[in-house]
């Protein structure tokens, strides 16, 4: 995944969630500190998120951009849980 897959992972995130504040966990967290992550870092088309004030709201990003998902299916990339 890159940086730019994730940020729009983000924003979807955040848009589906009604939040400015999503936490970004797992393996692809490196590349809020480093975009430019080697190759070899960067092979998950997922990303763990979640909005930070309400975690419980992730249910409505993984039913909008999860796995299978239209967007996932677009784009070739998703949301976990």
């Amino acid at each position: 995944m890159k940086r730019s897959e994730l940020e729009h992972i983000i924003r979807a995130s955040a848009g589906n969630a009604d939040t400015d504040e999503i936490v970004i966990i797992g393996s692809q967290a490196i590349l809020g500190t480093f975009p430019d992550a080697p190759e070899e870092l960067l092979q998950s088309i997922e990303a763990d998120v979640y909005p930070k004030a309400d975690p419980s709201r992730s249910i409505l990003i993984d039913g909008a951009i999860g796995e299978r998902s239209f967007f996932h299916e677009t784009f070739g990339y998703s949301h976990t849980e």
